[in-house]
């Protein structure tokens, strides 16, 4: 998550409109449809969906290719969220989010004088939380998929058998990561053959991984989480100054949650429950822009990013004060997200000016960052919406030695000090703050959306802080101004959170007197050449159509049949 094409845009009474001609329009699929970052992940994926499989099936085994092709952020050694909608209506999420080892403890990165050490909760292995990647993709096969391991991890296997053609891609991930991976001697064999990074066009095989996904298969997850992998991870762990345990890896449990449910406009929003708070911002964010015409503001304009800017700032706000692990504290979920608190919490709203973090405190409720999303779809009406992360980009950037994966960062996520901002800029607050065994606050928000109680949308993204904010727009994108999904996940984005007091716009993505009146109105503007990648698909109910909408920021790519 530490990471940080756009269509063109013309200038009408004022009002940065998108043409509809510099998108691409939406592939479209009759009885199923897979979108991911990586396009062997997403021919896995679409393939299970063609012998048969189910959505969830589908699911895995794309998490697992990507564990393979997209190391950056696919993994087995990082965790994340799984929102599954079956064709019965039930609907579930499954939290495999990492959690601190049991000797963690409040100050574990502050030094002596209670001052955050720098890079002590981000590189290296006493920043890895216990990985939840592999019992969560297992706890949702078994439970709501319908084929066997074998099978739904083949194509992962061969890919780091055989190995696959790095692309541009991810040779650029590797070059811009490769003075911090190579202080690691277990990331240099397994990323490089001659000490240098994969260059584009090279086969990157990885025997050491294909080792552990056969341990997988055929045992499950005790074929990770005990026997000759977890020794591994405790002696990775142990050799560069880590404190995961084999207990703790052998106590690592998934756990199943009730959803968060809103509205917006008539649609019905299923999202991420702590300890995500990336679904309540969520909420928050749409029950504040239901109180506008946001049609009639236009898109992206001045008044109307002057009005997602606020609401990002406040809903940022009390993400700090009162999200954490909600098996550790009391979470006022209920009333954070509901409609009359949104209304509240804008009382008294300047409409003309910007104001400053400083300023915003959290309400009182009663009582590039690195992270990769993918979207399922089949003929039954199952719907997964799942991201999963390693947080930073290759996570600690230490691979396990002889097991060929990396290991996450997630305990920057915790607030390492009460104030101190973690590596997206966000003040940590105490509900967050570390503990044995607690799950660390995350910002992912898998996300469906429903329409007449059927599902119409599923969406999320990858980038830290960015993701909430990303996911919201590309809502009210479909909703507020009538884009189909592609064009909503092409069209120009913003960011805006509590702190920095900064607003980050997509590189050309507004134009020159958006900006001129946004700087007037007291905003710092940024422009950035990173921002959230969104993976998207739509179900047109008319039509039966499944349509894909995959980020071009990052070669997204939506495959069905």
């Amino acid at each position: 998550m530490m990471l940080r094409a756009v269509c063109v845009c013309v200038l009408v009474a004022g009002i940065a409109l998108p043409l509809a001609a510099a998108s691409r329009r939406p592939v479209k699929f009759h009885h199923g449809l897979v979108v991911t970052a990586d396009s062997l992940a997403t021919s896995a994926g679409r393939d299970i969906l063609m012998e048969g499989g189910n959505a969830v099936d589908a699911a895995v085994a794309a998490g697992f290719v990507l564990a393979v092709t997209y190391p950056e952020a696919g993994n087995l050694g990082g965790g994340g969220f799984m929102l599954i909608r079956r064709g019965d209506g039930t609907a579930v999420m499954i939290d495999f989010r990492e959690k601190a080892p049991g000797a963690a403890s409040r100050d574990m990165y502050l030094d002596s004088t209670g001052v955050p050490v720098p890079q002590r909760s981000l590189l290296g292995p006493l920043a890895a939380g216990v990985p939840g990647t592999v019992a969560g993709l297992l706890h949702a096969l078994a439970a709501y998929g319908t084929k066997d391991r074998e099978r739904v991890l083949r194509f992962a296997l061969q890919c780091a058998e055989r190995g696959f053609t790095v692309d541009e891609r991810l040779a650029a991930s590797f070059s811009a990561d490769w003075t911090e991976l190579s202080r690691f001697p277990s990331s240099m064999r397994a990323f490089s053959r001659q000490g240098t990074p994969p260059a584009a066009g090279e086969t990157l095989r990885q025997p050491d991984l294909a080792e552990t996904l056969c341990l997988i298969i055929a045992r499950g997850t005790d074929g990770f989480y005990a026997g000759p992998v977890a020794e591994k991870i405790v002696e990775e762990v142990a050799r560069n100054g880590g404190i995961m345990t084999a207990s703790d890896l052998a106590a690592y449990r998934p756990v199943e949650r009730t959803p968060l449910r809103g509205t917006y406009r008539g649609y019905e929003i299923l999202t991420a429950s702590p300890p995500s708070a990336g679904g309540i911002a969520l909420l928050q964010i749409l029950n504040t822009l239901e109180q506008f015409d946001v049609r009639r503001l236009g898109w992206n304009s001045s008044r109307a990013l002057h009005l997602f800017a606020s609401a990002c700032q406040r809903a940022f706000a009390d993400r700090s004060a009162f999200v954490g692990d909600p098996d550790a504290v009391a979470v006022p979920v209920d009333s954070l997200i509901t409609k009359a608190y949104a209304v509240g919490r804008f009382g008294g709203w300047d409409s003309v000016h910007a104001v400053h973090g400083d300023a915003i405190t959290a309400g009182s409720p009663a009582g590039n960052h690195q992270t990769t999303h993918l979207c399922t779809a089949d003929q039954w009406g199952n719907v997964v919406s799942m991201t999963y992360t390693l947080n930073s980009t290759f996570g600690c950037k230490d691979v396990v030695e002889g097991a060929g994966f990396l290991l996450n960062n997630e305990m920057d996520d915790f607030s390492v000090k009460r104030g101190a901002p973690n590596v997206d800029g966000l003040p940590g607050g105490e509900p967050n703050s570390i503990a044995p065994g607690k799950r660390m606050v995350s910002s992912m928000c898998p996300t469906i959306v429903l329409k007449h109680g059927r599902p119409f949308m599923a969406v999320g993204a990858r980038g830290g802080s960015r993701i909430p904010t990303a996911v919201t727009q590309i809502i009210s994108n479909v909703v507020d101004h009538g884009m189909d999904i592609q064009e909503a996940v092409d069209a120009p984005r913003v960011h805006m959170q509590w702190h920095p007091d900064t607003m980050e716009h997509d590189r050309r993505g507004l134009v020159d007197d958006v900006l001129r009146n946004l700087g007037s109105m007291g905003y710092n503007l940024k422009e950035v050449n990173w921002t959230a990648r969104v993976e998207a698909l739509m179900i047109d109910s008319t039509s039966s159509y499944f349509l894909g909408g995959p980020d071009p920021r990052e070669n997204g790519v939506a495959l069905g049949y």
